[in-house]
């Protein structure tokens, strides 16, 4: 079994291509330490190996950061070898019972107000068909969290959490497109 990789803004996280779906659906999950893992035998198995610090499933990649100091020329073919192992003995993503299907809104999810609901449905598509390819495409994810007063409210995730150049790609990129299609957005923030 082949598995490509490719680099990502975030110089501690690589994007492996298993060259398969891993979340079926287009969905995402992210797993931001050993704990939240436990849902997951692959998720367990690349934390197991000690310097992984995230992990997030994409519909197509699986994305891991790698702890500060950490050198990928040693880290990469172990986080490879958990992969094909997982892959190629066809193991289920999830563990029976994990509640994997169950979503439970971010702990900063912004309660919209309904008066905006032209404003937000243009915000959400734009997100869904320009922003979020893009940001997945760098392995990682972008959510929706809110619209309040003119400001756009986003979260992060997989490589994109934490990315040295997440703050540009917000404000440079995001924003911008955003401002010009919907004039109403005033600015964007992460969360």
């Amino acid at each position: 079994m082949l598995i490509e990789t490719e680099t990502t803004p975030n110089p501690a996280t690589l994007k492996f291509l298993p060259g398969r779906a891993v979340m079926a659906g287009g969905g995402t999950r992210d797993f931001a330490n050993p704990e939240a893992a436990d849902a997951s035998p692959l998720a367990a198995a690349l934390f197991g190996l000690g310097d992984v610090t995230g992990v997030f499933f994409g519909g197509d990649f699986i994305s891991v950061t790698a702890a500060p100091g950490t050198d990928w020329s040693g880290l990469k073919p172990d986080v490879l070898a958990v992969l094909v192992d997982h892959f190629a003995a066809n193991m289920p993503l999830f563990a029976p019972g994990s509640a994997t299907e169950i979503n439970v809104p971010g702990e900063h999810e912004l309660t919209d107000d309904p008066a905006d609901a032209d404003i937000i449905d243009q915000i959400k598509d734009l997100i869904a068909t320009r922003i979020r390819p893009a940001v997945q495409g760098d392995g990682g994810d972008i959510a929706y969290r809110g619209f309040d007063k003119g400001k756009v409210y986003l979260s992060m995730h997989g490589a994109c959490a934490g990315c040295p150049s997440s703050t540009a790609t917000l404000k440079n990129g995001i924003e911008q497109l955003l401002r010009y299609y919907v004039p109403e957005v005033t600015e964007v923030r992460a969360i």
